[in-house]
């Protein structure tokens, strides 16, 4: 048998174990796992390295239109170079519906925005932010059945926020087709009468974004969203979950049986609240929804990865540039919190932070890790075993991690489009130094070798675990 490029001699793990072998690879596809297996066209030396399979980044914002005038700095090529140096080569960004636009359009214009661009492979979320009765009675069960498997709601934010009535019908549909639904669940109302008081007493900056969406917002809205599934018998996911109150609503749920699924990302277990407190305006770099909470919180995100309760480890990436009238600086630097785009880059960041500070200093073993960044998102977004594994069939998307390689983190080393990285100054402790797209090296040893538009758009079965009983 001939192959076209054999990792040679590496620790090699999936979210079951992990074994010293040889990667056989053909045709963009691992055909081969074994020792010693016969010489490639191309060898790479993959001794004292840790194989992965490629990281499947679930939830993440590219090029996505925004209400309110602001505009994200990285588009499908900037943000999928980014997420291939950080060892990620599948990404799930969001087709996103503005009010009055049909889903079909809203999937149209997202396509436009991709082609040419990626260099890893990608496929599309949608967000309903407008049931009418032409999108839930014709568009969306037939783009469900296209291969747009899963989509977004929101409980919060003006122009992309449904009711509960809204939400019912969605996951109504999402139940009658075999859908996924995930849920941003944040108390809107709660949230603007809240803001309306902060801004009366004009405690405006950055800081006080958390004040407005305080736990128990998330933890209402967490108990509504679960009580909606339960009475629709759907099965839902969580995302961006953020600290212990949402946490017990979803571990409730999960102990009575219900099909609740739960995602966290690396903002609930690096950045706490005081980090919206910096020097002037600077506290807007760390603005997103749900916002951080504080230590005990993020021990109890740790916790949730190592038991079980979170099935996904997303970014979130949101990349608005700070100093930029387009992005967190919009409205200027008085801005009140309420006018600050909400989101933080983290594509390239994602896998890198876990693997330190999770697989390295013991928190999760590195199987859990494989699961929570590759193999669960696969599954549940039915793209799995071709995507978020190791085995023979499999496309051969690979991550080569020198788990001794230490990396003072920093803005300047990083491939996205923006000016600033939250975690600026963290010391790592391994790093991944190759990864492959589909047999094919996209980057090694901080070289970008992919070819621009090389990524395929990826058609979603229906998840099995969405499947109605």
């Amino acid at each position: 048998m001939g192959f076209d490029r054999v990792i040679r001699g590496g620790l090699v793990a999936t979210a079951a174990d992990a074994v010293l072998c040889d990667i056989g690879i053909g045709d963009g596809r691992i055909a081969a796992l074994g020792a010693d297996l016969p010489r490639g066209r191309e060898e790479i030396d993959a001794a004292g390295l840790i194989v992965t399979p490629g990281g499947v980044d679930a939830h993440c914002h590219l090029d996505q239109p925004m209400a309110d005038g602001s505009v994200m700095a990285d588009d499908f090529y900037t943000g999928t170079v980014s997420a291939a140096f950080g060892g990620t080569t599948t990404v799930i960004p969001f087709a996103c519906q503005q009010k009055g636009q049909t889903l079909r359009a809203a999937v149209e214009d997202y396509h436009r925005r991709a082609a040419g661009k990626p260099v890893i492979d990608y496929a599309f979320h949608l967000i309903v932010s407008d049931p009418s009765e032409q999108v839930l009675g014709q568009e969306l069960p037939a783009l469900i059945r296209e291969g747009y498997t899963s989509f977004k709601v929101y409980m919060t934010y003006d122009d992309l926020k449904l009711d509960d009535r809204q939400m019912l019908a969605v996951l109504s549909l999402a139940r009658r087709e075999g859908a996924l639904t995930m849920i941003h669940a944040e108390n809107s109302d709660c949230i603007a009468w809240l803001t309306e008081r902060l801004e009366a007493a004009g405690k405006t900056a950055p800081l006080f974004h958390a004040a407005s969406r305080p736990a128990a917002v998330e933890r209402e809205a967490t108990h509504r969203a679960l009580t909606l599934a339960e009475i629709v018998d759907v099965p839902v996911l969580i995302v961006h979950v953020s600290g212990a109150e949402a946490v017990e609503q979803i571990r409730l749920a999960q102990g009575r049986g219900l099909r609740v699924f739960a995602e966290t990302c690396p903002q609930y277990l690096f950045l706490t609240a005081d980090d919206l407190g910096g020097d002037g305006f600077a506290g807007a770099k760390c603005i997103c929804s749900p916002p951080p909470r504080d230590k005990a919180n993020q021990e109890v995100i740790w916790s949730g990865l190592a038991n079980g309760t979170f099935h996904i480890l997303s970014s979130d990436h949101a990349p608005f540039r700070y100093a930029d009238p387009r992005g967190k600086m919009r409205r200027g630097s008085t801005a009140s919190f309420r006018h600050v785009p909400n989101g933080i880059p983290g594509i390239e960041t994602r896998l890198p932070l876990l693997f330190s500070e999770g697989v390295g200093k013991g928190r999760i073993d590195l199987a859990g890790f494989v699961a929570l960044t590759a193999t669960n998102p696969a599954k549940l977004y039915g793209i799995y075993p071709r995507k978020g594994t190791i085995a023979v069939g499999a496309d051969a998307d690979l991550v080569l991690w020198d788990p001794a390689r230490a990396v003072a983190l920093t803005n300047a080393m990083l491939h996205h489009n923006v000016d600033y990285t939250p975690y600026e100054g963290m010391r790592l402790k391994g790093w991944p130094v190759a990864t492959l797209s589909r047999g094919e090296i996209v980057c090694r040893d901080g070289a970008l070798l992919a070819q621009k538009g090389r990524g395929r758009f990826l058609t979603c079965a229906l998840p099995p675990a969405a499947a109605s009983r």
